[in-house]
């Protein structure tokens, strides 16, 4: 990977104790991947109540790829993937859950697309998620496609990479993790969608259930309509020195 497609991965984390090890190697083995100085990671504690944020600071205490903001309260997946790109200065800037159910080797093949799309997406082909977390994330999904017209497959894919002018960009509202792909689309970028590899929950407990799954992204999805109607984009051509 070229200096100029420099990537940082943010990882939000809320409550992944048991998962950090096991995670922070496999997004070890991805940064050696890279060449010298082009892939950071940014952890992002949301809050957590156990021990997580205590495993992150040594991380990062390390390592130098490794860098981490804590939040001081758990205010929720945008806000944290938000705080995260706030804090990003590399030209791309990933975002991975940290539960192990996406692995850092699938960023690799995105890269390729990188400059002719602006964004990347993953699609959970073979989900291994339970019947209840599957049916409700299909029901969301066909929903919100019908509604917006976005054309993406699996929208709350937690493997992605977006260039930094895009994300940058994006407006930032409850909910807004589950419109990353048709934001950067608001924005006039092309999103490419790449078939990822998922797996079961390595540890821990899954923060979501069918209520909050169907509700939220019923709510949220009425709420970008009403943005995307009033949604203003520019460019400018030309300025004073």
């Amino acid at each position: 990977m070229a200096l100029s497609q420099a990537l940082t991965v943010i990882v939000p984390v809320y409550n992944e104790e048991e998962s950090l090890p096991k995670f922070q190697a496999e997004i070890g083995t991805f940064l050696e991947g890279l060449s010298p100085g082009t892939g950071r990671v940014l952890f992002v504690d949301d809050g957590s109540s156990d021990g997580s944020l205590e495993i992150i600071e040594e991380i990062c205490r390390k390592d130098g790829r490794y860098s981490f903001l804590s939040l001081d309260k758990n205010c929720g997946l945008s806000a944290a993937i938000k705080a995260g790109i706030d804090h990003c200065y590399t030209t791309l800037v990933g975002y991975i859950d940290s539960d192990l159910q996406t692995s850092p080797a699938d960023f690799v093949k995105y890269m390729e697309f990188f400059p002719e799309y602006d964004m990347v997406n993953g699609i959970r082909a073979k989900r291994q998620d339970s019947m209840v977390k599957k049916v409700s994330s299909k029901i969301a999904n066909s929903f919100r496609r019908l509604m917006i017209n976005d054309q993406i497959v699996d929208t709350c894919c937690p493997l992605k990479i977006i260039k930094i002018t895009y994300a940058r960009k994006i407006p930032f509202f409850t909910g807004m993790h589950r419109f990353l792909p048709a934001l950067v689309q608001l924005q006039g970028g092309r999103v490419k969608q790449v078939p990822v590899a998922h797996f079961p929950r390595y540890a821990g407990t899954a923060k979501y259930n069918l209520w909050n799954r169907l509700l939220g992204p019923f709510f949220d999805t009425l709420a970008f309509i009403w943005m995307k109607r009033r949604y203003i984009n520019y460019s400018i051509t030309k300025q004073s020195k």
